[in-house]
C-alpha cells in the first residue's frame, strides 16, 4: 500500500505518547515519502517537539470542551485529507475522529467497541511490552523487526540549560541521581516517607540528588527534601518536559514510580529503578533497558497516600 498522508493518534498520557515514538519512526521508515502527522492532547505536545520524523503536531483539547474540540479537530483532519490513520489506543472517541474525518484506511487493534470502525485490524498482543504491541500494528504492511528504543529530542539550548541547572546545584564530582516521586495517579505513588528515607541514604552515600516532576508535584518533592534533611535540587515545575529530559539524560540513574519520568528516562537512555504498586509489568508499561529494575515487593500502603 502507498499513502501520501498518514496520521498517528495517541490522546492518552505523557508516557503513552513517548511509547509511540518507535511507531512513529518505524512508520517513517516504511513510508519515507509520506507526510506524517501526530495527534495528541495539549499536555503531551512538547514531548514530540524536534522529532525529525514528524511534519506536524495536531492538538485535540478534549479535556476543556470535548464536544467543541471534537468537531474542531474533525474539521482540521478533513482539511488535511489523510488516507491512513493509525491508533494504538482503542478509544471510541478516536474511532469517531477517524470516521468523521473521512480517513479511508483506519488501523488499530481488534478489541473493544472501537474495533468495529476500523478498516485494518491487528490482534492485540497480551503480556508484552507496549512498544512491541504498538509496532505490531505495522505487521499489516511488513514483517520487519523494528527498533523498540523510544526517543526524545531536546534542542541545543535545552541541553545547555541542563548543564547550567546542574552547575548551579553546586554538585560535587560524583554520580547524580534523579528522583521522580509523583504520578498522575496518587495510588501509583510510593509513599513520601519511603522516598525521604531513601533520599537520606543516597545523600549519605555521597550521591548528587535532583527531583523531577510537574508543578503539581513541587510541594511533594520539597516535603521529601525537608523531611530527609538533605541538600538537593528541586526541578519540579521549573523545567519544560524537554528541559527535564535533558537533565535526566545527564544523570546516572532515575528512581521513580510508574510515571512519565520513567518513560522519559528510557528515551534518554538513563538507567531506571521503578517502584510498581497497583500496576504490574504484565500491563506492558515497564522500563526496558538492560540495567533497569522494577521493584514490586516493597512497603506499599495506598491508604496512607
Amino acid at each position: 500500500m502507498n499513502f501520501d498522508k498518514i496520521l498517528i493518534i495517541q490522546t492518552a498520557f505523557l508516557g503513552d505518547v513517548i511509547l509511540i515514538t518507535p511507531l512513529i519512526r518505524a512508520t517513517r521508515e516504511l513510508f519515507p515519502d509520506a507526510t506524517l502527522d501526530v495527534l495528541v492532547i495539549p499536555e503531551t505536545k512538547n514531548v514530540l517537539e524536534n522529532n525529525p520524523n514528524i511534519q506536524k503536531i495536531i492538538i485535540f483539547d478534549k479535556r476543556r470542551n470535548k464536544f467543541t474540540a471534537f468537531f474542531k479537530t474533525v474539521k482540521a483532519l478533513r482539511n488535511n485529507r489523510y488516507d491512513l490513520a493509525i491508533s494504538p489506543h482503542s478509544s471510541i472517541t478516536t474511532a469517531y475522529l477517524m470516521v468523521f474525518a473521512g480517513i479511508k484506511e483506519r488501523l488499530g487493534f481488534n478489541r473493544f467497541h472501537a474495533a468495529r470502525y476500523l478498516t485494518l485490524e491487528v490482534p492485540h498482543v497480551e503480556n508484552s511490552l507496549t512498544i512491541r504491541k504498538n509496532l505490531h500494528l505495522l505487521s499489516v504492511f511488513a514483517n520487519d523487526k523494528f527498533d523498540i528504543q523510544t526517543e526524545i529530542f531536546p534542542n541545543q539550548q535545552q541541553l545547555e540549560n541542563a548543564d547550567r541547572i546542574l552547575k548551579e546545584g553546586n554538585f560535587q564530582d560524583r554520580p547524580t541521581i534523579a528522583l521522580a516521586p509523583g504520578s498522575v495517579w496518587d495510588t501509583k505513588r510510593w509513599h513520601e516517607s519511603h522516598y525521604a528515607t531513601l533520599a537520606a541514604m543516597l545523600f549519605e552515600q555521597k550521591f548528587n540528588l535532583i527531583f523531577i516532576g510537574a508543578i503539581e508535584e513541587r510541594k511533594l518533592c520539597e516535603g521529601i527534601i525537608q523531611t530527609s534533611g538533605i541538600k538537593a535540587v528541586n526541578l519540579a515545575g521549573k523545567a519544560s518536559i524537554l528541559e527535564s529530559a535533558a537533565v535526566i539524560g545527564k544523570c546516572a540513574l532515575m528512581i521513580c514510580n510508574d510515571n512519565g519520568a520513567m518513560h522519559i528516562a528510557n528515551a534518554m537512555k538513563t538507567d531506571v529503578f521503578a517502584f510498581f504498586g497497583p500496576t504490574v509489568k504484565s500491563f506492558g508499561f515497564f522500563p526496558f533497558q538492560e540495567n533497569d529494575e522494577v521493584f514490586e515487593n516493597v512497603p506499599w500502603d495506598i491508604t496512607c497516600v
